[in-house]
């Protein structure tokens, strides 16, 4: 049955990727829509999936993706794919999102970010936004043979597990690793505490239940 489920979500993902633009050197989704949070509220069917793509020329995939998914953008759409592409690279974390859109019968949303933005985060951690994300459990479904994007985000991971190994004590469990490198991206935002460490928890307990 697990096997068979996760058989299905892959074709779910796969078939929601043949909707945008093929030139991609990453995508990955994410969200309680792929890794069940612990606790009775959660609808991992209905939940919105949460997909992120990686793409070498920003203003040439907009562009493509302005032609085929016109609706998925705001009013920003009749600015432009430079304008967006110039909002994407120079506001906030490097990323342009569509969201609450509906998809081969999935609500999504979805963010935009260069190849070489990305690479400089999981490398220097200059927002440790994606690169943060990419410390939590996702789910990649492409990725291409760029050997620097591949060998960042193999150095975001060991980076992740070696500042942990820093802030546990000497005596600590998987769990207490697992929940110290998934909080490391929420430790520079202004969220409560309580809420992150329920949140992490959530996380691990979820995604201990899907790896099992």
């Amino acid at each position: 049955m697990a096997l068979q489920t996760l058989q299905s979500s892959w074709v779910t993902f796969r078939k929601i990727l043949s909707h945008f633009p093929e030139e991609l050197s990453l995508a990955f989704v994410y969200g309680s829509g792929v890794y069940r949070q612990a606790g009775p509220s959660s609808d991992q069917k209905n939940a919105m999936l949460d997909f992120v793509f990686t793409v070498d020329d920003p203003v040439a995939w907009h562009s493509k993706n302005l032609k085929k998914n016109w609706s998925h953008y705001s009013f920003l759409k009749v600015l432009g794919p430079k304008i967006i592409t110039s909002i994407q690279n120079n506001y906030g974390a490097g990323v342009y999102y569509n969201s609450l859109i509906m998809c081969n019968g999935r609500l999504i949303k979805y963010g935009v970010i260069s190849t070489n933005v990305l690479i400089e985060d999981l490398l220097n951690w200059n927002n440790l936004y994606i690169a943060g994300r990419l410390q939590k459990p996702v789910k990649i479904i492409s990725v291409n043979e760029d050997v620097t994007l591949r060998s960042a985000l193999d150095r975001n991971l060991k980076s992740a597990v070696t500042a942990a190994f820093l802030m546990l004590p000497e005596s600590f469990s998987e769990e207490d690793l697992f929940i110290e490198i998934a909080g490391l991206s929420y430790s520079g935002l202004k969220k409560s505490v309580i809420y992150s460490s329920l949140k992490l928890h959530k996380m691990w307990k979820g995604w201990l239940r899907k790896t099992s």
